[in-house]
Protein backbone atom coordinates (compact mmCIF):
# COMPACT_ATOMS: atom_id res chain seq x y z
CA UNK A 1 0.00 0.00 0.00
CA UNK A 2 3.09 2.52 0.52
CA UNK A 3 4.31 1.99 -2.70
CA UNK A 4 1.06 2.59 -4.45
CA UNK A 5 0.24 5.61 -2.09
CA UNK A 6 3.64 6.83 -3.55
CA UNK A 7 3.33 6.12 -6.97
CA UNK A 8 -0.29 8.13 -6.68
CA UNK A 9 1.66 11.58 -4.47
CA UNK A 10 4.21 11.45 -7.62
CA UNK A 11 1.59 11.36 -9.82
CA UNK A 12 -0.32 14.22 -8.17
CA UNK A 13 3.54 16.40 -8.18
CA UNK A 14 3.75 15.59 -4.40
CA UNK A 15 7.30 14.61 -3.32
CA UNK A 16 7.39 11.29 -1.25
CA UNK A 17 9.69 10.61 1.36
CA UNK A 18 10.03 6.89 2.58
CA UNK A 19 8.83 5.59 6.14
CA UNK A 20 12.44 4.49 6.85
CA UNK A 21 13.83 7.71 6.01
CA UNK A 22 11.59 9.94 7.67
CA UNK A 23 12.49 11.13 11.34
CA UNK A 24 9.94 12.34 14.06
CA UNK A 25 10.38 16.03 14.91
CA UNK A 26 13.13 16.09 18.47
CA UNK A 27 11.58 17.29 21.71
CA UNK A 28 11.52 20.94 21.89
CA UNK A 29 14.49 23.00 23.34
CA UNK A 30 15.20 25.37 26.13
CA UNK A 31 17.26 28.32 26.08
CA UNK A 32 17.87 30.92 28.67
CA UNK A 33 19.14 34.30 27.71
CA UNK A 34 21.78 35.88 29.53
CA UNK A 35 22.40 39.63 28.51
CA UNK A 36 25.93 39.89 29.09
CA UNK A 37 26.93 43.48 27.29
CA UNK A 38 23.55 46.29 26.61
CA UNK A 39 25.76 48.96 25.60
CA UNK A 40 28.09 47.95 22.27
CA UNK A 41 27.84 50.36 19.51
CA UNK A 42 27.37 47.89 16.67
CA UNK A 43 29.07 44.37 17.71
CA UNK A 44 30.29 43.70 13.75
CA UNK A 45 31.90 40.21 14.63
CA UNK A 46 32.01 37.42 17.62
CA UNK A 47 34.81 35.01 18.24
CA UNK A 48 35.01 32.24 20.86
CA UNK A 49 38.60 31.04 22.40
CA UNK A 50 40.07 30.58 25.47
CA UNK A 51 42.22 33.85 25.57
CA UNK A 52 43.80 34.01 28.93
CA UNK A 53 44.99 29.96 29.29
CA UNK A 54 42.14 28.78 31.84
CA UNK A 55 40.84 26.12 30.07
CA UNK A 56 37.10 28.24 29.55
CA UNK A 57 36.25 29.48 26.45
CA UNK A 58 36.15 33.39 26.59
CA UNK A 59 33.71 35.58 23.87
CA UNK A 60 35.52 38.55 21.41
CA UNK A 61 33.81 41.25 19.91
CA UNK A 62 34.81 43.44 17.35
CA UNK A 63 32.87 46.59 17.90
CA UNK A 64 32.50 49.87 16.20
CA UNK A 65 35.51 51.55 17.98
CA UNK A 66 37.28 48.73 20.11
CA UNK A 67 37.80 45.23 20.38
CA UNK A 68 36.61 43.61 23.56
CA UNK A 69 36.70 40.27 25.26
CA UNK A 70 34.42 38.62 27.81
CA UNK A 71 36.43 36.27 30.50
CA UNK A 72 34.11 33.35 31.55
CA UNK A 73 32.56 32.78 33.66
CA UNK A 74 32.08 36.12 34.85
CA UNK A 75 31.78 37.76 31.37
CA UNK A 76 34.13 40.68 32.48
CA UNK A 77 34.74 42.88 30.02
CA UNK A 78 38.48 43.80 29.30
CA UNK A 79 39.18 46.43 26.51
CA UNK A 80 41.77 45.14 24.18
CA UNK A 81 42.26 48.12 21.55
CA UNK A 82 40.66 51.65 21.17
CA UNK A 83 39.77 52.64 17.39
CA UNK A 84 42.27 51.13 15.18
CA UNK A 85 40.89 52.82 12.05
CA UNK A 86 39.23 56.03 11.57
CA UNK A 87 36.27 53.93 10.12
CA UNK A 88 34.66 50.79 11.84
CA UNK A 89 35.88 47.60 12.69
CA UNK A 90 34.07 44.71 10.92
CA UNK A 91 35.54 41.61 11.82
CA UNK A 92 38.06 39.57 14.38
CA UNK A 93 39.56 35.36 14.32
CA UNK A 94 40.83 34.23 17.53
CA UNK A 95 42.58 31.12 17.75
CA UNK A 96 45.57 28.87 19.59
CA UNK A 97 47.87 28.59 16.44
CA UNK A 98 51.04 27.86 18.54
CA UNK A 99 49.69 25.63 21.10
CA UNK A 100 50.18 27.83 24.53
CA UNK A 101 46.39 27.39 25.31
CA UNK A 102 45.73 30.59 24.61
CA UNK A 103 44.05 32.34 21.44
CA UNK A 104 46.10 34.69 19.15
CA UNK A 105 43.45 37.03 17.91
CA UNK A 106 43.86 39.43 14.21
CA UNK A 107 40.93 41.76 13.06
CA UNK A 108 39.74 43.97 9.99
CA UNK A 109 39.47 47.53 10.40
CA UNK A 110 38.24 50.58 8.28
CA UNK A 111 35.23 49.34 6.33
CA UNK A 112 33.75 51.32 4.10
CA UNK A 113 32.19 49.23 1.12
CA UNK A 114 31.56 51.95 -1.18
CA UNK A 115 35.29 52.29 -1.12
CA UNK A 116 36.74 49.38 -3.49
CA UNK A 117 40.64 51.65 -3.54
CA UNK A 118 41.40 52.85 -0.76
CA UNK A 119 39.27 51.09 2.44
CA UNK A 120 40.18 48.19 4.66
CA UNK A 121 42.77 47.23 7.10
CA UNK A 122 44.33 44.29 8.62
CA UNK A 123 45.52 44.11 12.47
CA UNK A 124 47.85 41.43 14.44
CA UNK A 125 47.11 41.76 18.25
CA UNK A 126 50.22 41.32 20.07
CA UNK A 127 48.94 40.17 23.59
CA UNK A 128 50.46 41.72 27.21
CA UNK A 129 51.78 39.63 29.54
CA UNK A 130 48.30 40.67 30.95
CA UNK A 131 45.87 39.79 28.53
CA UNK A 132 43.28 42.04 30.57
CA UNK A 133 45.64 44.96 29.68
CA UNK A 134 45.52 46.90 26.26
CA UNK A 135 46.65 44.59 23.59
CA UNK A 136 49.53 45.99 20.68
CA UNK A 137 48.20 46.00 17.39
CA UNK A 138 50.84 45.26 14.14
CA UNK A 139 49.35 46.40 10.70
CA UNK A 140 49.70 44.42 8.14
CA UNK A 141 49.29 44.46 3.99
CA UNK A 142 45.53 44.43 3.06
CA UNK A 143 43.12 44.54 0.11
CA UNK A 144 40.25 46.65 -0.18
CA UNK A 145 36.78 46.50 1.68
CA UNK A 146 38.44 43.56 4.52
CA UNK A 147 34.85 42.18 5.60
CA UNK A 148 35.94 38.41 7.20
CA UNK A 149 38.69 36.16 8.55
CA UNK A 150 39.86 33.09 9.69
CA UNK A 151 42.32 31.48 11.30
CA UNK A 152 42.55 28.15 9.29
CA UNK A 153 44.91 24.95 9.50
CA UNK A 154 46.40 23.50 6.22
CA UNK A 155 47.70 20.59 5.02
CA UNK A 156 51.13 20.53 6.62
CA UNK A 157 49.21 21.70 10.18
CA UNK A 158 50.59 24.97 9.95
CA UNK A 159 47.94 27.89 10.15
CA UNK A 160 47.76 31.00 8.67
CA UNK A 161 45.38 33.99 8.61
CA UNK A 162 42.52 33.75 5.75
CA UNK A 163 41.31 36.96 4.70
CA UNK A 164 38.02 37.74 2.45
CA UNK A 165 37.14 40.93 1.05
CA UNK A 166 33.91 41.85 0.07
CA UNK A 167 34.65 43.56 -3.48
CA UNK A 168 37.25 43.14 -5.55
CA UNK A 169 40.06 45.78 -6.45
CA UNK A 170 37.90 48.61 -8.10
CA UNK A 171 34.85 46.57 -8.33
CA UNK A 172 31.57 48.74 -8.56
CA UNK A 173 27.89 47.39 -8.43
CA UNK A 174 30.10 43.82 -7.73
CA UNK A 175 31.05 43.39 -10.93
CA UNK A 176 34.90 43.79 -12.24
CA UNK A 177 37.93 42.58 -11.04
CA UNK A 178 37.54 39.61 -8.87
CA UNK A 179 37.53 39.59 -5.23
CA UNK A 180 41.91 38.26 -3.82
CA UNK A 181 40.77 35.93 -1.04
CA UNK A 182 44.48 36.75 1.26
CA UNK A 183 46.10 33.98 3.55
CA UNK A 184 48.81 35.48 5.78
CA UNK A 185 51.53 33.37 8.09
CA UNK A 186 52.45 35.01 11.17
CA UNK A 187 56.82 35.24 11.60
CA UNK A 188 58.21 34.22 14.65
CA UNK A 189 58.67 37.99 15.33
CA UNK A 190 54.71 38.92 14.78
CA UNK A 191 56.34 42.73 13.95
CA UNK A 192 58.80 41.10 11.04
CA UNK A 193 57.70 40.25 7.24
CA UNK A 194 54.28 38.11 7.08
CA UNK A 195 54.30 35.75 4.21
CA UNK A 196 51.04 36.91 2.63
CA UNK A 197 49.81 35.13 -0.74
CA UNK A 198 46.72 34.76 -2.49
CA UNK A 199 44.21 31.99 -2.59
CA UNK A 200 41.70 32.49 -5.03
CA UNK A 201 40.79 36.41 -7.23
CA UNK A 202 37.78 35.34 -9.48
CA UNK A 203 34.63 35.74 -7.41
CA UNK A 204 32.61 38.97 -6.36
CA UNK A 205 30.47 39.82 -3.70
CA UNK A 206 32.14 37.14 -1.12
CA UNK A 207 30.00 37.85 1.68
CA UNK A 208 31.40 35.33 4.72
CA UNK A 209 33.18 32.20 4.80
CA UNK A 210 33.97 29.55 7.23
CA UNK A 211 36.72 26.80 7.47
CA UNK A 212 36.24 23.01 7.27
CA UNK A 213 37.23 19.62 7.29
CA UNK A 214 35.58 19.09 3.66
CA UNK A 215 37.53 15.93 2.34
CA UNK A 216 40.90 14.39 3.65
CA UNK A 217 42.12 14.66 7.12
CA UNK A 218 45.30 14.76 5.14
CA UNK A 219 44.49 18.30 3.15
CA UNK A 220 43.82 20.22 6.19
CA UNK A 221 40.87 22.85 6.65
CA UNK A 222 39.35 24.05 3.43
CA UNK A 223 37.41 27.62 2.70
CA UNK A 224 33.70 27.08 2.03
CA UNK A 225 33.12 30.56 0.54
CA UNK A 226 29.68 32.30 0.09
CA UNK A 227 29.57 34.78 -2.35
CA UNK A 228 27.50 35.96 -5.74
CA UNK A 229 28.72 33.71 -7.73
CA UNK A 230 27.38 30.74 -5.40
CA UNK A 231 28.78 28.47 -2.99
CA UNK A 232 32.61 27.11 -3.34
CA UNK A 233 35.32 24.83 -1.54
CA UNK A 234 38.68 26.13 -2.12
CA UNK A 235 41.79 24.02 -1.17
CA UNK A 236 45.13 23.21 -1.71
CA UNK A 237 45.81 20.29 -3.79
CA UNK A 238 47.64 18.99 -6.43
CA UNK A 239 50.17 21.77 -5.14
CA UNK A 240 48.37 24.41 -6.33
CA UNK A 241 44.95 26.51 -4.49
CA UNK A 242 41.72 24.69 -6.05
CA UNK A 243 38.00 25.94 -6.35
CA UNK A 244 34.70 23.51 -6.51
CA UNK A 245 31.49 25.19 -7.17
CA UNK A 246 29.17 23.19 -5.06
CA UNK A 247 25.87 25.70 -5.20
CA UNK A 248 24.79 28.15 -7.64
CA UNK A 249 22.47 30.95 -6.10
CA UNK A 250 24.17 33.88 -4.58
CA UNK A 251 24.59 33.61 -1.14
CA UNK A 252 25.14 35.53 1.98
CA UNK A 253 26.45 33.20 4.39
CA UNK A 254 27.24 29.71 4.46
CA UNK A 255 27.96 26.43 6.82
CA UNK A 256 27.98 23.09 6.62
CA UNK A 257 26.82 20.13 8.74
CA UNK A 258 25.70 16.72 9.13
CA UNK A 259 22.96 14.74 8.41
CA UNK A 260 21.69 11.94 10.04
CA UNK A 261 22.60 9.73 7.07
CA UNK A 262 26.28 10.34 8.28
CA UNK A 263 26.47 12.73 4.60
CA UNK A 264 26.93 16.69 4.93
CA UNK A 265 24.78 19.00 3.77
CA UNK A 266 25.07 23.41 3.00
CA UNK A 267 23.40 25.53 4.83
CA UNK A 268 22.86 28.93 3.32
CA UNK A 269 21.36 32.04 3.83
CA UNK A 270 20.12 33.40 0.00
CA UNK A 271 21.07 35.76 -1.05
CA UNK A 272 23.30 38.64 0.75
CA UNK A 273 21.26 40.34 3.49
CA UNK A 274 18.56 37.60 2.00
CA UNK A 275 15.05 36.14 3.56
CA UNK A 276 15.66 32.85 3.23
CA UNK A 277 17.26 29.79 5.06
CA UNK A 278 18.22 26.81 2.58
CA UNK A 279 19.90 23.84 2.80
CA UNK A 280 21.36 21.75 -0.30
CA UNK A 281 22.01 17.82 -0.23
CA UNK A 282 24.67 16.03 -2.19
CA UNK A 283 23.65 13.29 -4.88
CA UNK A 284 25.81 11.28 -6.93
CA UNK A 285 25.27 11.51 -10.38
CA UNK A 286 25.19 8.30 -13.04
CA UNK A 287 29.01 9.80 -13.65
CA UNK A 288 29.78 9.64 -9.54
CA UNK A 289 30.38 12.65 -9.49
CA UNK A 290 28.56 14.67 -6.06
CA UNK A 291 26.04 17.29 -7.20
CA UNK A 292 24.78 19.61 -4.85
CA UNK A 293 22.11 21.35 -6.94
CA UNK A 294 19.79 18.95 -6.79
CA UNK A 295 18.43 18.88 -3.43
CA UNK A 296 17.87 22.40 -2.46
CA UNK A 297 15.10 23.10 0.51
CA UNK A 298 13.86 26.11 1.24
CA UNK A 299 13.61 26.10 5.48
CA UNK A 300 12.41 29.76 5.53
CA UNK A 301 11.14 32.74 3.39
CA UNK A 302 10.66 35.69 5.89
CA UNK A 303 14.00 36.63 7.25
CA UNK A 304 14.34 40.25 6.83
CA UNK A 305 18.26 40.85 6.54
CA UNK A 306 19.51 37.36 7.12
CA UNK A 307 22.98 38.06 8.53
CA UNK A 308 24.24 35.36 10.88
CA UNK A 309 24.44 31.29 10.62
CA UNK A 310 25.89 28.66 12.15
CA UNK A 311 25.19 24.36 12.22
CA UNK A 312 25.35 22.25 15.08
CA UNK A 313 23.70 19.98 17.59
CA UNK A 314 22.45 21.99 19.69
CA UNK A 315 19.78 19.26 20.77
CA UNK A 316 21.99 16.18 21.52
CA UNK A 317 20.36 13.55 18.71
CA UNK A 318 23.39 12.98 16.91
CA UNK A 319 23.22 14.84 14.07
CA UNK A 320 23.31 18.80 13.07
CA UNK A 321 20.41 21.58 13.09
CA UNK A 322 20.78 24.99 11.43
CA UNK A 323 20.63 28.65 13.71
CA UNK A 324 19.86 31.22 11.53
CA UNK A 325 19.97 35.19 12.79
CA UNK A 326 18.33 38.08 11.06
CA UNK A 327 18.96 42.11 12.01
CA UNK A 328 16.01 43.63 10.42
CA UNK A 329 15.86 46.72 8.25
CA UNK A 330 14.62 48.89 10.94
CA UNK A 331 10.96 49.98 9.66
CA UNK A 332 8.59 49.98 12.51
CA UNK A 333 7.06 46.68 13.06
CA UNK A 334 9.92 44.78 11.24
CA UNK A 335 10.78 41.94 14.09
CA UNK A 336 14.55 40.24 14.59
CA UNK A 337 15.20 37.25 16.03
CA UNK A 338 17.15 34.00 16.09
CA UNK A 339 15.25 30.57 14.93
CA UNK A 340 16.08 27.29 15.25
CA UNK A 341 15.55 24.52 12.25
CA UNK A 342 15.96 20.71 12.28
CA UNK A 343 15.83 17.69 9.70
CA UNK A 344 12.77 15.49 9.11
CA UNK A 345 14.42 13.52 6.31
CA UNK A 346 17.51 11.26 7.07
CA UNK A 347 19.10 12.79 4.11
CA UNK A 348 17.94 16.09 4.18
CA UNK A 349 15.01 16.43 2.27
CA UNK A 350 13.06 17.86 4.45
CA UNK A 351 13.25 20.84 6.98
CA UNK A 352 10.79 22.31 9.68
CA UNK A 353 11.37 25.43 11.67
CA UNK A 354 11.77 23.80 15.10
CA UNK A 355 12.10 26.73 17.27
CA UNK A 356 11.68 30.52 17.91
CA UNK A 357 15.10 31.15 20.11
CA UNK A 358 14.76 34.93 20.26
CA UNK A 359 11.22 37.02 19.52
CA UNK A 360 12.62 40.43 18.88
CA UNK A 361 15.29 41.48 21.08
CA UNK A 362 18.27 40.04 19.02
CA UNK A 363 18.68 42.21 15.84
CA UNK A 364 22.02 39.38 15.15
CA UNK A 365 24.60 40.57 13.56
CA UNK A 366 26.34 37.52 14.19
CA UNK A 367 26.24 34.56 16.22
CA UNK A 368 28.25 31.39 17.14
CA UNK A 369 27.84 28.04 18.61
CA UNK A 370 30.10 26.69 21.85
CA UNK A 371 29.56 24.61 25.48
CA UNK A 372 30.92 27.58 27.32
CA UNK A 373 29.78 25.98 30.52
CA UNK A 374 31.46 22.53 29.83
CA UNK A 375 28.05 20.47 30.14
CA UNK A 376 27.60 18.78 26.91
CA UNK A 377 25.35 21.09 25.26
CA UNK A 378 26.20 23.77 22.92
CA UNK A 379 25.06 27.69 23.98
CA UNK A 380 24.62 30.06 21.05
CA UNK A 381 26.32 33.69 21.63
CA UNK A 382 25.00 36.61 19.80
CA UNK A 383 25.73 40.09 18.79
CA UNK A 384 23.03 42.55 17.62
CA UNK A 385 23.49 45.77 15.74
CA UNK A 386 20.09 47.85 16.38
CA UNK A 387 19.60 45.81 19.90
CA UNK A 388 23.06 47.13 21.20
CA UNK A 389 23.45 43.69 22.73
CA UNK A 390 25.90 40.87 23.50
CA UNK A 391 23.48 37.40 24.57
CA UNK A 392 24.48 34.35 25.70
CA UNK A 393 21.54 31.96 25.55
CA UNK A 394 22.42 29.24 27.77
CA UNK A 395 21.01 25.80 26.55
CA UNK A 396 19.41 23.99 29.13
CA UNK A 397 17.80 21.56 27.21
CA UNK A 398 16.69 18.56 28.83
CA UNK A 399 19.26 15.32 27.70
CA UNK A 400 16.64 12.89 26.44
CA UNK A 401 17.08 9.42 24.91
CA UNK A 402 17.06 8.88 21.26
CA UNK A 403 14.55 6.33 19.69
Amino acid sequence: MRTASCLLALTAGTICLPAALTLPEPHQPAFRAQTIDAEISIGYGLAIADVDGDGKEDILLADKSEIVWYRNPSWTKHRMTGALTERDHVCIAARDIDNDGMAEVAVGAEWNPGDTVNSGAVFYLRAPADRTQLWEPIQLPHEPTVHRMHWVLDHNERHYLAVLPLHGRGNRNGEGEGVRVMGYRRPPDPKGVWETFILNDAFHLTHNFDAVRWDSPDLGEELLIAGKEGSHILGWEDEHWKTVQVTTNAVGEVRSGKLPSGRRFIASIEPMHGNQVVVNTASTTFTGILSWTDHRVVLDESLIQGHALATGDLLGVGWDQVVAGWRGSGRPGDKVGIKLYVPLHKRGWEWKEHALIDDNTMACEDLKLADLNQDGKLDIIACGRATKNVVIYWNETPKVAQP
